[in-house]
């Protein structure tokens, strides 16, 4: 079994998207979570749901959102990650966290999680993140709860029947809003 190298802060580079890195960004965020290439990480969703986790013009609304960004991780020049964070108030939203999967577990998301964290605290102020995740992801959300989340209970149904999130495969997904201090 081939091991990613350990994930080490000066070889990363942070950045804002841009308009012109939709096509790769949706690639990087659908190889993480559905489909075959999904199945190298543990992150994968194909299990739950098949089809689209985002599409361009959801990751374009992301990038342009004048509340918010997507912090894209790089090394060598090549995006290997990144998350939506997204100015709510005294929170900031984190979403669409995709790690290219051949780099999972190796502590790539801890290092690109604690960068997220301290973006919104320094350029926002803000004392709490949130995110939502889908409630039976028990394995993810363990991994958000060593991070310092905690689970909060409150859920919002799974959009079912909207394709743009994906084609269910089970009648059970809602998602849970986790919750830190920051």
């Amino acid at each position: 079994m081939d091991i990613a190298p350990s994930p080490d802060r000066a070889q990363l580079t942070f950045r804002d998207a841009t308009e012109a890195d939709v096509p790769v960004l949706v690639q990087l965020i659908q190889s993480a979570y559905r489909g075959d290439s999904s199945r190298a990480g543990w992150t994968t969703e194909a299990d739950i749901l098949q089809g689209q986790r985002t599409d361009a013009d959801g990751v374009r609304e992301v990038v342009t959102a004048p509340s918010g960004r997507l912090l894209v991780a790089e090394r060598d020049g090549e995006p290997v990650a990144c998350c939506q964070l997204e100015h709510r108030g005294k929170a900031a939203y984190f979403g669409m966290f995709a790690v290219k999967p051949g780099l999972q577990g190796a502590g790539l998301g801890k290092v690109i999680i604690a960068e997220a964290e301290r973006i919104v605290r320094e350029s926002w102020g803000v004392t709490e993140m949130h995110m939502t995740v889908i409630s039976v992801r028990e394995e993810l959300i363990a991994w958000y709860e060593r991070r310092g989340y905690r689970r909060t209970g409150e859920l919002t149904p799974f959009p079912y029947g909207d394709e743009r999130f994906g084609i269910p495969q089970r009648d059970d997904l809602a998602f849970e809003l986790l919750v830190k201090e920051l």
